[in-house]
């Protein structure tokens, strides 16, 4: 959704729990709060198309994700920063090797109570024995979250205000710097 929003896609950030998610159309999804179907659509950013499907991710509509990773090219498991790996996610993770399909993960919601960062981390390792190397860092959890670390660049990018849409460049702490390195 906010992808979406922030390539222009659409004006409003609706939230699929509320039932107001662009991508979820079905009356169903939108009276239940949750994805039940697949959905296609495509985004501009920075003069590349991206293509989104976004999945279900309850555990009833495994067979929907399932279709829909014989077709990609690569995947983006979003993780929540408080929960980690999920048993949903062991599922899609499976699916996703069994089709060959590469994988990125997200941390979501470093803003949320109980954020943590390196657990979530230490999850992919743990239950899915994924050899996952962090290419940024956040700076702050819950309500402290302020800033990523880019670990390939070995910049600093600060939050500017409470949507997320405006970033600046920063040197990276002095208390963060052997942690990047």
């Amino acid at each position: 959704e906010r992808i979406l929003y922030y390539t222009g896609r659409i004006h409003k950030i609706g939230e699929t729990h509320e039932g107001a998610s662009q991508m979820d159309w079905m009356e169903q999804e939108q009276d239940r709060g949750i994805t039940i179907t697949s959905a296609a659509t495509t985004a501009q950013w920075q003069g590349h198309r991206v293509n989104i499907i976004d999945t279900p991710g309850h555990v009833d509509f495994t067979v929907e994700v399932e279709r829909s990773l014989r077709v990609l090219d690569g995947a983006v498991t979003v993780l929540d920063a408080q929960s980690g790996v999920e048993p949903q996610t062991e599922t899609v993770w499976r699916q996703a090797t069994t089709y060959g399909v590469p994988r990125i993960v997200f941390v979501n919601k470093m803003d949320k109570l109980g954020a943590n960062f390196e657990y979530s981390v230490s999850t992919l390792h743990d239950r899915l024995q994924a050899n996952a190397a962090p290419i940024q860092l956040p700076i702050g959890a819950e309500d402290e979250f302020e800033a990523i670390i880019d670990l390939v660049e070995m910049k600093c990018f600060k939050y500017t205000n409470d949507l997320g849409t405006e970033i600046d460049e920063i040197e990276i702490p002095e208390d963060h710097k052997e942690r990047a390195e």
